[in-house]
């Protein structure tokens, strides 16, 4: 919108706009409550129409009352006519025009139709046929009845009309254009009386005064008009503004993984996010919460209460039963807004599940103790190494002697320090590797070929380990290595689980879909419940000379190539098996 500047212009011209240039990122006020969400160069951007519906809605009020006031006037006017017709000191033209001008008044305030395509911007052209209807035909008439008035009536006070609908509907050039029309409308009535030979210098000197009082009506009243504009616009965008804050706390609020929920003293529930509806086992379409009327919210009514009488914020932990004898444990922290005169005290209830927090501390511990590992394996590499050494040079000295078996034991345990620090080093927070478009066919083919050759296994109609691969050439984006550290893992994983009958460990490599799967099957009792939720975590091992990483370890190296790993009964529930879901093009950023 284009305002004038202060007391240039009333209400006119407001639905003119101009597009100002705004800095990337500065955020923009709507008119009204919708909001939209662009690309970089700005967040919230405003699409009003050609003219705001706010300042359409305030001319329109205006206008309305103005013609309402011109109707009642003519009415007046024709009744002030009739008074002195009755009096026998009227001429009938001034009772004619007077009529013709209130049923012209009346018309215009009762009929639609010829108000239609009104604005302050057709008000303000004095070519307009709205200005003429409402402003010029005031005008004229007025100034007719002044000139043929020959009982002594001043008509000059009714100037006042159109001025001062000029003075708030047009622009301030306009508006004391039609004071300077009345005033010269008054003044040639004037001499038109001298020129009829009337005694006419009262009447000149009060068409000069009430001339003069016209211009200050229509500069007093174009000033209040456009201080009423400009106030009315700073409503216009605190109110915008409060409605694009109200959204963006509730887009927020929304969108939080913390429940929050609104309470007054009374016990209603104001208002409540979707994250507290699912811990309460509130229904999402209710309408209406009642802490109160609930026997299983009883422990945040009892909660509210104590904070209430201890009169300040207070956190603390409640136990809600759920259904099927289910409950949950609540973690609390109540904070009260401030009250002021005239306002309500609410309380706001941050509710998070104590499972959630457990689990987020768990986290936070594993990361700090993933990176704590990382370094303390770093640092053991190199005694290691040299412990390694020693105990090869010194296994040449004792060879046939009793010490060779304390030597191939030194040896055994330095292996398995060695693999558990690889294991701690491979997951150890680093550059994120690179994944390449992979013969997956061959890789798996042959990663399955050095395990069998490691392990023993013989191949045959009997063997214990059986592999398919759906076609040859079949594409992967991995890393070489890592893909077959993955399957290594899980085939060790299978090879201690497994039955020791003949096909009992299968890998299955095939296309699904845009994806290539892997499935590791092994046949055996199915995982327990309580094992399996810990399947995929760190140092988690059913072995006691586990290291618990080799799932871990499998998880990981999916998640950094963008593949995803699962574990599953079988469809025929004989067998447990892993899938891997490896991507065969680069993820979209």
């Amino acid at each position: 919108m284009r305002h004038a500047p202060a007391g240039r212009r009333g209400l006119a011209g407001q639905g003119r706009r101009v597009l100002r240039r705004r800095p990337p990122g500065q955020l923009r006020s709507p008119p009204g409550p919708g909001l939209s969400v662009t690309g970089p160069g700005s967040w919230f951007v405003e699409s009003p129409p050609a003219e705001p519906a706010e300042s359409s809605a305030s001319f329109d009020r205006l206008y309305r009352a103005f013609l309402t006031a011109r109707a009642a006037l003519g009415l007046a006017l024709v009744v002030a006519q009739l008074i002195a017709a009755s009096l026998k000191t009227l001429m009938h033209s001034t009772l004619v025009l007077s009529a013709s001008y209130a049923m012209a008044a009346l018309a215009l305030w009762l009929l639609p139709q010829l108000r239609r395509g009104a604005s302050a911007r057709s008000l303000a052209r004095i070519s307009s046929p709205h200005w003429w209807s409402a402003i010029g035909v005031d005008l004229l008439l007025f100034g007719v009845l002044q000139a043929l008035d020959t009982s002594g009536v001043n008509y000059g006070a009714l100037f006042v009309m159109p001025v001062l609908m000029s003075a708030v509907l047009c622009p301030r050039r306009l508006a004391l254009a039609t004071a300077a029309i009345a005033a010269l409308g008054l003044l040639l009535a004037a001499g038109w009386s001298q020129l009829l030979g009337e005694m006419s210098s009262v009447k000149l000197t009060q068409a000069g005064l009430v001339g003069g009082g016209l211009f200050a009506v229509s500069l007093l009243a174009g000033e209040l008009s456009a201080r009423l504009a400009r106030e009315e616009k700073a409503a216009r965008g605190s109110l915008a503004l409060a409605r694009q804050q109200e959204q963006l706390n509730r887009l927020v609020i929304d969108e939080m993984q913390e429940g929050v929920l609104v309470v007054d003293r009374r016990g209603r529930v104001r208002a409540m996010n979707p994250a507290a509806q699912g811990l309460l086992g509130a229904a999402s379409g209710e309408l209406s919460w009642q802490l109160r009327g609930r026997p299983g919210w009883q422990p945040l009514v009892a909660a509210l209460e104590q904070a209430h009488a201890q009169g300040g914020s207070a956190e603390q932990d409640v136990t809600l039963p759920l259904a099927d004898g289910v409950s949950r444990s609540l973690r609390l922290r109540l904070r009260f807004t401030r009250q002021r005169e005239g306002s309500e005290e609410l309380c706001v209830l941050f509710v998070e599940d104590n499972r959630e927090l457990l689990a987020r501390t768990r986290q936070e511990k594993l990361a700090a103790m993933g990176r704590v590992s990382a370094g303390i394996a770093h640092e053991i590499r190199n005694p290691l190494a040299a412990i390694a050494q020693a105990n090869a040079l010194l296994a040449e000295d004792v060879g046939g002697s009793r010490a060779e078996q304390l030597t191939r034991m030194v040896a055994s345990n330095v292996q398995r320090l060695k693999r558990l620090v690889d294991d701690v080093t491979e997951v150890a927070p680093g550059v994120q590797p690179e994944s390449l478009l992979l013969d997956a066919s061959q890789l798996v083919r042959e990663a399955c070929a050095d395990w069998c050759q490691v392990n023993g296994v013989a191949a045959g109609p009997q063997s214990r380990f059986g592999l398919q691969i759906e076609a040859a050439g079949l594409k992967a984006l991995f890393d070489a290595e890592h893909l077959r550290r993955v399957l290594v893992n899980l085939l060790d994983n299978a090879w201690r689980h497994a039955d020791a009958a003949a096909g009992a460990i299968r890998v299955t490599l095939a296309a699904d879909g845009d994806a290539v799967e892997l499935v590791v099957r092994s046949a055996g009792p199915p995982v327990p419940p309580e094992i399996e939720r810990h399947l995929f975590e760190p140092f988690f091992s059913t072995r006691s000379r586990g290291s618990g990483l080799g799932l871990y370890i499998c998880r990981e190296l999916c998640e950094r190539h963008g593949a995803s790993i699962d574990y599953r009964r079988a469809a025929d529930a004989a067998a447990n098996e892993f899938r891997v879901r490896l991507r065969t093009t680069p993820a979209t950023p």
